[in-house]
């Protein structure tokens, strides 16, 4: 580690033990680790750091920011231990101690964001039932049975081969389109969970998250498409957010777009959150595809849609710097992730 990255860590170290409230600590932890922290600050500017040595000084932030975190959370808990032994007459009076409160979940705190921005450009807001059919979640959005795309998605089923747990909230977009059919033009977004047999780990679940949107109009463009969704990043992440737009392939959409953001966690040096990519894929996106609006019984000479669905628990560990998408599904009150 750097001389100046050596003495950042001790001075902050020395910082962190003098503080004897959570208060305290919450604010050196705001000061040091929060999103216009010293550390972010320091990811900001590692561009202006020599080539040969921008992989070692990433590396040495990366150590320097874990042994804060460390650092902080021992210091928490040894002012937790001095304050649950209070004296023994304040033990007596314990009938008057205040009950804990919690807060708004995370997942909800940025659904409602998402929910709000889309209201003022005009969106619907919809949801529909978890357990869906194979005709909704695979065959309306142009997955055959025996597509490839199906093996891809572990299906978890209540009853084979027709009733399943809903393997992504494109199932709603099928719903949807059957039933507002002959109400077009269409723009609507949904929020909720959906299903598969992943293995469990820092960033997959077999619960999750999902926030779909579909438009249907007269002369739609990826014009269109992309400029909805820059508006989307820029509002939950600040307008100097990085993202970048690959071509993918999805089955339900021609031509098809994946959203990849710069890993809020390392910046993009590298690290095991983004699989050392330097980026998180946050969703999947494109140009409704012909066979989808055909099977809805819409006429694609004269319309044409876009959608995009996001996952919704990277989105809002990327907004509030949670390293685990595993704590998303505890119950614990006392649970703050940052700058919420």
């Amino acid at each position: 580690m750097s001389q100046d990255l050596e003495e950042i860590l001790k001075q902050s170290i020395d910082k962190i033990s003098q503080s004897s409230t959570d208060q305290e600590l919450e604010n050196i932890r705001v000061e040091l680790l929060g999103r216009n922290g010293l550390i972010n600050k320091l990811f900001s500017d590692i561009k202006d750091v020599p080539a040969e040595n921008r992989k070692q000084y990433g590396a040495d932030l990366n150590r320097l920011k874990q042994e804060l975190e460390s650092s902080i959370e021992n210091q928490s808990n040894s002012v937790r231990a001095n304050h649950d032994s209070p004296p023994p007459v304040l033990q007596k009076q314990n009938l008057f101690e205040l009950p804990k409160l919690g807060h708004l979940h995370p997942l909800t705190q940025t659904e409602r964001q998402l929910n709000a921005l889309f209201k003022k450009l005009g969106f619907s807001i919809y949801n529909s039932p978890e357990i869906v059919t194979d005709e909704f979640n695979f065959e309306r959005l142009n997955v055959p049975k025996n597509h490839p795309a199906r093996d891809m998605q572990d299906s978890i089923y209540i009853k084979e081969p027709d009733y399943l747990l809903r393997t992504q909230t494109s199932t709603i977009e099928s719903y949807l389109l059957k039933t507002k059919s002959k109400e077009l033009p269409i723009r609507a977004a949904f929020p909720g969970s959906v299903f598969r047999n992943e293995k469990v780990n820092r960033s997959n679940h077999f619960v999750f998250h999902q926030y779909q949107a579909v438009v249907v109009d007269k002369g739609l463009t990826m014009k269109d498409l992309i400029g909805t969704m820059d508006l989307m990043f820029k509002t939950l992440y600040g307008p100097d957010i990085v993202v970048r737009y690959r071509c993918k392939y999805y089955p339900e959409v021609e031509p098809g777009v994946g959203p990849d953001m710069q890993c809020f966690n390392c910046h993009g040096v590298g690290c095991p959150l983004c699989k050392y990519a330097g980026w998180i894929e946050m969703g999947g996106s494109g140009m409704i595809h012909p066979k989808v609006l055909q099977a809805a019984e819409i006429d694609t000479n004269i319309w044409s849609g876009f959608a995009f669905g996001m996952g919704l628990d990277r989105w809002t560990m990327a907004q509030k710097n949670i390293k685990d998408i595993r704590t998303l599904m505890g119950s614990n009150l006392a649970y703050k992730p940052n700058e919420l």
